[in-house]
C-alpha cells in the first residue's frame, strides 16, 4: 500500500499556488484569465543584478558555497542591517538560505519542540501554521479583523500567551493583508513580550521596502527583547528576485549555529550565482527599489479606489506589500446561476468561473471573511479585473 509519513497528513496543501494552477489551466484553454493571486512583483530583476550573476557566471562561482553563505555576501547584509535599521549584527550572526520561506522554516525547526505552542496572528501567510505543524508544534491562531487593520494588541497577545508558548510570528509588512505594525504598536507587543523571557520572535520583513507609511520599525529595535528576535529577510520582494531563492535570518549566534546545523543536512548552501547576484543587490544602486515602491504604491491608490465603489465589499488602506484584502462577507449565501457563495474560497472560485479573474479566498489565511487580490500587475490589468469583479458581484442575489 502507497502510504505517505504521517507528518503530511498534518499538512495542507497551499491555497495560492493551487489557484495560481487553476488559473494557468484555464489560460491554456484560451480563457482570458487575469492572475491577481500570486504574490511576486511583476517586474523584471534590475539590470546591474542580473550583470552581476553573468559575471559571476564567466568567474566560475559554480562551487558549493558555505552552508550559512559567502561571508561576502553576510557582511553586505550586516552593513544593511546596520545601516538601515540601526541593529548591530555580527556576520556570524547571519545566515543564507534557499528564499526567506525556509529562513522561517529553518527558525522554527531549530526551536519549537513537539507540543510546544507558536502564536499567529491570523491573517497570516499560508506556511505558518503549517510549518509549525511540521516541527510538532501547535499553532494558535490570534484574529485581527479589518476594524482593527488586521493587527494584533499587546493585550489579544498576552491573552494567548500559556507556558507551552514558545514563539511569536509577526509579518511587517503583511502578507495577505499589506498592514504595517508601526513603533508604537511594536512597543506594545514587545513590552508584554519582555514579561516572557523563554519566548521568541520570528519577525518576517521581507516586505520590509514595500512600504507606504514611511521608515520600516522592526520589532528587533527594542533591547529588552533584541537577543530572542529572528530578523528573517531577503532579496525576492524588494528587489523583484523571487526565483533566485535568497533570504537570510540575523539572530543571536546560537541560534544561527543551529539553523546552520540544520541547513547543512538537508540543502547546504544556497546558489553561488544567486548570492553573488544578491550582493550587487545589497551593495549597488538602490533607485530601482524606490522606483518599484512608487508603482506599488500608485498601483495601491488605484485598487483601493475601484474596489471601494463596489457595494458589498469592506476595503481598508493596506499600508505596505502589494495585497488588498477585502471583506467579502456580506455576498455569502447569494446565488447565482447554480452557484452558491457558503465562504471566500467559492467566491474566489466563482470570480475564477465568472469572471475569469483569480484572486485567493480567505480561509487559508485564517481569515474567511476576506479575500486576497495582488495588485502586482499593471495598471490596465486591476482596472479591467476590478470592472469583471464587480460585474461578477452584481449577478449574485
Amino acid at each position: 500500500m502507497n502510504k505517505l509519513a504521517d507528518r503530511l497528513n498534518r499538512l495542507s496543501p497551499s491555497a495560492t499556488l493551487a489557484m495560481s494552477q487553476k488559473s494557468q489551466e484555464l489560460k491554456a484553454q484560451g480563457v482570458d484569465v487575469i492572475n491577481m493571486s500570486v504574490g511576486e512583483p511583476d517586474f523584471n530583476t534590475p539590470d546591474n543584478i542580473k550583470e552581476a550573476a553573468k559575471k559571476a557566471v564567466d568567474d566560475n562561482w559554480s562551487r558549493y558555497s558555505p552552508v550559512p553563505g559567502y561571508p561576502t555576501l553576510r557582511k553586505a547584509i550586516v552593513e544593511k542591517l546596520k545601516n538601515e535599521n540601526g541593529l548591530e549584527f555580527t556576520e556570524a550572526q547571519i545566515s543564507v538560505s534557499n528564499g526567506a520561506k525556509q529562513a522561517v522554516c529553518n527558525a522554527i525547526m531549530a526551536l519549537v519542540n513537539p507540543g510546544e505552542e507558536v502564536i499567529v496572528p491570523a491573517p497570516y501567510w499560508v506556511s505558518y501554521p503549517e510549518m509549525v505543524k511540521l516541527a510538532d508544534g501547535n499553532p494558535v491562531i490570534v484574529g485581527a479583523g479589518i476594524e482593527q487593520n488586521f493587527k494584533i494588541t499587546g493585550a489579544q497577545l498576552e491573552a494567548a500567551i500559556t507556558p507551552k508558548t514558545k514563539m511569536l510570528i509577526l509579518c511587517s509588512p503583511s502578507n495577505p493583508t499589506g498592514s504595517v505594525y508601526t513603533k508604537a504598536e511594536l512597543k506594545e507587543l514587545a513590552d508584554v513580550l519582555a514579561k516572557y523571557p523563554n519566548i521568541y520572535v520570528v519577525a518576517d520583513e521581507i516586505y520590509e521596502h514595500i512600504n507606504y507609511i514611511g521608515a520600516h520599525e522592526s520589532i528587533a529595535q527594542f533591547p529588552e527583547i533584541r537577543d530572542r528576535v529572528i530578523i528573517v529577510n531577503g532579496v525576492s520582494k524588494a528587489y523583484a528576485m523571487t526565483g533566485w531563492r535568497i533570504g537570510y535570518l540575523a539572530a543571536a549566534e546560537w541560534i544561527v549555529k543551529g539553523c546552520n546545523k540544520l541547513q547543512g543536512q538537508y540543502t547546504s548552501g544556497p546558489c553561488s550565482v544567486s548570492q553573488m547576484a544578491s550582493l550587487e543587490a545589497y551593495k549597488g544602486s538602490q533607485q530601482a527599489v524606490e522606483d518599484m515602491r512608487q508603482a506599488f504604491q500608485r498601483r495601491r491608490d488605484l485598487i483601493v479606489k475601484l474596489a471601494k465603489e463596489i457595494p458589498g465589499l469592506e476595503v481598508n488602506v493596506p499600508e505596505g506589500a502589494f495585497y488588498l484584502f477585502p471583506k467579502c462577507s456580506s455576498y455569502y449565501g447569494k446565488s447565482y446561476n447554480g452557484t452558491t457563495i457558503n465562504n471566500s474560497d467559492d467566491l474566489a472560485m466563482y470570480l475564477l468561473t465568472e469572471a475569469h479573474v483569480a484572486t485567493v479566498g480567505g480561509g487559508s489565511f485564517g481569515s474567511p471573511e476576506c479575500f486576497r487580490m495582488s495588485y502586482a500587475t499593471s495598471d490596465e490589468n486591476i482596472i479591467e479585473a476590478i470592472r469583471r469583479i464587480k460585474e461578477a458581484l452584481a449577478k449574485l442575489q
